[in-house]
């Protein structure tokens, strides 16, 4: 990948630019706000030049509200081969991008799992996204070449790459991010007419629960507004544990003995049903599937390598279910594990070696956050079309009603 441009310079579109940048990348800046998009530039993450040319990959870094708009925008100008963005939200931008007329072909959804406390182009930092996960959410009309990009973009900035369907995406991240941040939220807000020796006594623990209570309340909106009906689900469970737990504690002062040991084992159960979630979060694995196997490919930094693996792949006629990406100290510098079906796996393995790729076949699949889909959502998130993109973009002139970049 030669040129990308970024397209809203908030902590996390600057962070995707100066991680590019880092690794040889020409970068685009662009943002409704001069003053961000310049600052992002003194600070090395590209420049606010518009490219001569189109480039390899636009990267969208705006509220999910805005994104089909900038989207349909940015086709039309002709402005890159491959789009895609990182809002915290997949469905909405989806149907929002068919009725702004854009190309759903052209686009892939990706959402980084990594973020900063502070907003703006000052929080921005090149290894943000080093080790963390990277979901990206193909629909069925996302071409091949167009998921080669993106897992491309997510390798430089030394993400780890995770397919999911867009739905299950937002159901997801309302139940381990949106619906956190609110409870968090709300349980800051009983301290906004607390005394301040209420405040003066506080512990580690009230530090901990409203630790993620900060950030951009507008661009907090706009996600919980993105994704409403899946973060209401999450709140309506929580809703009734919390129901539950009120009505063990009214009850544990109640004058009948087996009202009040009623209200202790419910109460019991809640905190034993937290203890066994928080372990599952502290300590997260996956069971390996039973129909996926990975192929571990030698790569080299050289720029177009995952390209030209993940084409040579597609050129196979094997389907990607997952892949992750290693970096190492000693040249190739670098392997990518493939997790194909079982089924397909020593023929592959065969056809690359044979391609001059070096291929380890494993036995094992992947496990914690880049655990290969089920079959269903396999099926739903699956690298659809593996025709050429034709890009449909007519080139027009750049009118700045960019909206503000995205910082989390």
């Amino acid at each position: 990948m030669k040129a990308v441009s970024v397209i809203g310079t908030g902590a996390v579109g600057t962070s995707v630019a100066l991680a590019l940048t880092r690794r040889g990348v020409t970068v685009h800046l662009e943002d409704l706000s001069a003053t961000a998009a310049r600052t992002a530039e003194a600070m090395g993450a590209g420049s606010v030049r518009e490219p001569d040319a189109r480039v390899d990959l636009a990267l969208i870094a705006v509220p999910p509200a805005h994104t089909g708009a900038v989207l349909a925008d940015a086709q039309r100008r002709g402005l890159a081969r491959a789009y895609t963005d990182v809002a915290s939200v997949k469905a909405r931008p989806y149907a929002e991008i068919h009725s702004a007329g854009a190309d759903p072909s052209t686009f892939i959804g990706g959402h980084p799992l990594a973020a900063t406390e502070r907003s703006g182009p000052l929080a921005g930092r090149a290894n943000l996204f080093e080790g963390r996960p990277w979901i990206l959410t193909p629909s069925t009309r996302t071409d091949q070449s167009v998921l080669n990009r993106a897992l491309e973009l997510v390798s430089l900035c030394s993400g780890v790459p995770v397919i999911m369907d867009a739905a299950v995406h937002d159901r997801t991240l309302a139940l381990t991010s949106h619906a956190p941040h609110l409870i968090s939220t709300l349980m800051a807000a009983q301290l906004a007419q607390a005394t301040e020796a209420d405040i003066r006594v506080s512990g580690q623990g009230l530090r901990n629960v409203t630790s993620i209570a900060g950030g951009d309340p507008v661009l907090w909106r706009d996600i919980h507004e993105a994704n409403a009906e899946a973060l209401a689900d999450v709140l309506d469970a929580f809703a009734a544990d919390l129901g539950s737990a009120v009505n063990a504690l009214r009850t544990l002062g109640d004058s009948d003995p087996a009202a009040r040991e009623r209200a202790e084992a419910g109460l019991d159960t809640l905190l034993k049903h937290g203890t066994r979630g928080r372990a599952r979060v502290a300590g997260r694995s996956g069971a390996p599937s039973a129909e996926v196997a990975r192929l571990s490919v030698a790569v080299s930094e050289q720029p177009g390598t995952l390209t030209r693996l993940f084409t040579a792949v597609d050129g196979l006629g094997v389907r990607i279910e997952d892949v992750r990406l290693e970096r190492t100290q000693e040249p190739p510098y670098g392997k990518v594990s493939l997790f194909v079906r079982r089924t397909s796996a020593s023929e592959l393995s065969r056809l690359l070696t044979v391609d001059g790729w070096t291929v380890t076949l494993a036995p094992t699949a992947p496990t914690g956050p880049a655990t290969a889909p089920s079959a269903s959502t396999a099926s739903t998130a699956s690298t659809a079309s593996t025709a050429s993109t034709a890009s449909t973009a007519s080139t027009a002139e750049h009118a700045a009603t960019l909206p503000a970049p995205l910082n989390s």
